[in-house]
């Protein structure tokens, strides 16, 4: 039987779902996956909870935000692939010692699209002793529109993920100031299903998550032009070397995880995040969200 994936949205740091797909790799691991579009996240996860789909691909956030709504929910983590933040702070001017008290008094673009970014950011303000709504933060428009507008001198700074960061590094209108993925471990995208559907298909599940799981090591060592020249399809618009130099600077910040295990360290850092956003009003466990069986068997039943 079909398992059917939702795609959250198209971004190019989700490349090894992509991957997945383009080199056989579902089918070489005996699963039959069909990937579905999403209008939206959000959109995503009601059309998974409807039963309209059987596996999406999205952030732990707001697995976490249901189960903070609503405890008895059945929405499960079960294997991962983003493992830290792919978002940058780019700034029009080098600042090799950038620090996060220099947004203040800035024009400064934050991401409007999602809300994982700008909550994690938040997080790393208050970590260095600055207080977020100090900031004179723009936060209604694109990353596209923040980008022209970095380019045409009329921000200071902005919040983007790939490939807006490369080409404007490329282009000299852009400077690298905050790499989020340095900060560490952060659970940012992962696969998630129903409770009844882990239980039920996790013959299927398990052979889903052992493609992923060796689509991450061929990920990791093929040559980021080849990767690109492979899955230019799903950006028909990027030029290839772009997209390769997109990959290579997110394999350098070790944005995919060498496995397909969800890792606490990055569920809890997370979490902190969002309880001081505001973002969950209670704590919720780990095992509340996360279910990590599957992958611990493929990671342990599969060599190097």
């Amino acid at each position: 039987m079909t398992i059917r994936l939702s795609e959250n949205f198209r971004a190019l740091f989700y490349s090894p779902f992509y991957a997945t797909q383009a080199t056989g790799a579902f089918a070489a691991a005996g699963v039959e996956v069909e990937m579905i579009p999403s209008p939206s996240p959000g959109a995503a996860v009601a059309v998974l909870r409807a039963g309209d789909v059987d596996v999406m691909w999205g952030g732990p956030l707001r697995v976490m935000m249901l189960h903070d709504a609503e405890p008895a929910c059945d929405l499960v983590c079960f294997c991962d692939v983003v493992a830290r933040d792919p978002f940058f702070v780019i700034g029009a001017k080098p600042k090799p010692d950038f620090r996060f008290a220099d947004l203040k008094g800035l024009r400064f673009a934050t991401v409007s699209e999602v809300p994982t970014p700008w909550i994690c950011l938040a997080n790393d303000l208050r970590g260095a002793g600055v207080d977020p709504a100090s900031l004179s933060r723009i936060d209604d428009r694109t990353m596209a529109e923040n980008e022209a507008a970095l380019s045409a001198g009329q921000l200071d700074a902005i919040q983007v993920f790939q490939p807006y960061a490369e080409r404007l590094i490329a282009s000299g209108a852009g400077h690298v100031w905050n790499a989020a993925a340095t900060r560490g471990l952060t659970a940012y995208t992962t696969l998630v299903t129903r409770r009844d559907v882990l239980t039920g298909r996790a013959d299927e599940l398990q052979r889903m998550t052992r493609a992923i799981h060796r689509t991450l090591q061929w990920f990791a060592k093929t040559p980021a032009i080849e990767i690109a020249g492979l899955l230019k399809d799903y950006f028909p618009d990027l030029p290839t070397p772009v997209y390769a130099a997109c990959i290579e600077r997110y394999r350098k910040l070790g944005l995919w995880g060498p496995d397909s295990i969800i890792r606490r360290e990055g569920y809890d850092r997370l979490h902190a995040a969002m309880r001081a956003s505001g973002a969950l009003k209670r704590d919720v466990a780990f095992a509340a969200c996360v279910d990590t069986a599957l992958a611990e068997k493929v990671v342990h039943a599969t060599p190097a």
